[in-house]
């Protein structure tokens, strides 16, 4: 075939537009929700933290818990985080499955001696570092699409644009050979070109196509994550008269999440290109301050009863998004009138980096709950913990001062639209006999969306168990916990829905947890 191209056409870069924007409600989310966190035995009776006490779990949790707490203690407690996927894509099912070990918590807290002349009993003071999400996933997706292809993507960029090649060739000199949009590149590759082949003075321009549109495509992707959202959380809490038990805490976070997606994308029958592929990655990292208050109050010695609120964490932002393009040229297919080759030299091309910065306010929580002694038996447990979404928060500083007003306003009206306040639920109780404990406990977290979209519920179901023995100085807990849920990802979005699909993802992840503990 032939197509108008210039020679010296180059122009490499980065996707900075408004519509990279729109993605920042979703990360303020990701960033703010936290499941299920502590120790195995915590984990165990399904993360309740509201009314139990004289646990290190306490110190993120309910931090009035640290005033059961009769001796000092040290603990150390490894996890393994392992999901399995299954993601339907247009007409098949993919499955796929990634385990990594991890550190769930560490602690250390030390308890005052007791002032057996006084109402206030005793005071503790609770460090620890904590796993408060986990952003480990893997899912892959495949299906044969008969209506579009992300070079419809790169088509719909061009014509919005509405350059010309020499518009193009003027942006590479300028940018000194640099591409900072998706539709430089692909233009560069000669995947996308203008079909309107009147030149005119100012050279070949809209509107834009690409070969083989009315070909089916076999779209395989891979997405990759991986990081975590820890904490290091300070706590001291009081014990008055064995009835009231007060305690406050300061959090300091430490956000790490990177991902890597690859799309690929083989053309039926192709003529020109067999493939193209379209590759991201995202690093990101913040830091941020939180504050809890609590309150447990004894009404006897089998029932009591606990509160705790916690501020929005305040978290600095920072991330670096990079894309890399590719396309498979069949060789001889493009030439010029006198038959000669003049596809593309390069098979792929990387944009530069965009850098960013932003600050996230995250969700509001509180947490009510109770707690029923079997006599000395063991105990059953319940919480209600509400989110409050809807105020999430996003600010930057990063651009220009109408730039920066236009991210605030359209994210923060984009998460009030989005998501809505929720209460989760969760019960648990453990059992004793002798030496050994046993531990059941259940979790529902609720659909964060106002809408359900994509026609999915994405609430969570958390089933989790869990052994424990308890010796004089030395204790050991094992926590297992099985969860369910749903999500989707969409590759890419056209003009028209029509044209594009929604891979829907069933998660099953599951957490084990082993806590060692010595008492001093």
């Amino acid at each position: 075939m032939k197509k108008p191209f210039s020679g010296s056409l180059l122009a490499l870069s980065l996707l900075v537009s408004s519509s990279a924007f729109a993605q920042y409600a979703t990360d303020a989310f990701r960033y703010s929700e936290i499941n299920q966190t502590g120790t195995a035995r915590f984990q165990a009776v399904g993360g309740n933290h509201a009314a139990l006490g004289g646990d290190p779990s306490a110190i993120s949790g309910n931090p009035a818990g640290l005033g059961f707490y009769n001796r000092s203690e040290v603990t150390f407690s490894p996890g393994l985080n392992s999901i399995s996927t299954d993601s339907k894509y247009i007409d098949r099912v993919t499955s796929a499955a990634k385990s990594t070990a991890n550190v769930t918590s560490a602690s250390m807290v030390i308890t005052s001696q007791p002032g057996f002349q006084r109402k206030w009993k005793r005071t503790s003071l609770g460090i620890s570092f904590s796993r408060q999400q986990s952003f480990q996933n893997r899912f892959t997706y495949q299906g044969l699409n008969n209506r579009s292809s992300f070079l419809d993507r790169a088509v719909e960029d061009a014509n919005g644009v509405g350059w010309t090649d020499e518009d193009y060739n003027r942006e590479l000199q300028e940018n000194q050979g640099t591409y900072r949009y998706l539709d430089h590149a692909y233009y560069q590759l000669q995947t996308i070109f203008p079909t309107n082949f009147v030149s005119t003075t100012e050279g070949y321009g809209p509107p834009y196509g690409r070969d083989d549109a009315r070909n089916a495509t076999l779209q395989q992707g891979d997405f990759d994550s991986k990081g975590a959202n820890t904490q290091w959380t300070i706590a001291y809490a009081g014990n008055y008269n064995d009835k009231l038990y007060l305690g406050g805490s300061v959090g300091f976070s430490r956000i790490r999440y990177e991902y890597t997606h690859m799309l690929h994308d083989s053309i039926i029958n192709a003529t020109v290109f067999h493939s193209t592929t379209n590759t991201e990655d995202l690093k990101a990292t913040g830091s941020g301050l939180n504050a809890t208050f609590g309150v447990i109050y004894k009404f006897s010695p089998f029932i009591q009863a606990g509160l705790s609120l916690t501020s929005p964490t305040f978290t600095a932002m920072r991330e670096t998004f990079n894309r890399r393009v590719g396309a498979n040229y069949i060789r001889g297919s493009i030439t010029n009138d006198n038959g000669q080759d003049i596809g593309p030299t390069q098979s792929s091309v990387s944009l530069v980096p965009n850098d960013f910065e932003y600050s996230i306010v995250s969700p509001f929580r509180a947490s009510a709950g109770a707690t029923y002694f079997i006599s000395s038996n063991g105990f059953i447990t319940g919480t209600l913990e509400y989110v409050g979404y809807s105020g999430m928060r996003l600010r930057t500083n990063y651009l220009t001062d109408e730039e920066n007003k236009n991210f605030r306003d359209n994210n923060n009206a984009e998460v009030k639209d989005v998501y809505k306040n929720v209460i989760n639920a969760r019960l648990g109780g453990e059992y004793r006999f002798g030496i050994m404990r046993g531990r059941l406990g259940f979790a529902y977290i609720a659909d964060p969306y106002a809408e359900r979209l994509d026609g999915i519920k994405r609430d969570k179901l958390m089933y989790s168990a869990g052994l424990g023995v308890r010796v004089d100085r030395f204790f050991a807990d094992l926590s297992g916990t099985y969860s369910v849920f749903k999500s989707t990802y969409t590759p890419y979005t056209l003009e028209d829905p029509a044209r594009y699909f929604t891979a829907n993802i069933s998660n099953k992840p599951v957490n084990m947890v082993l806590t060692l503990g010595v008492n001093f």
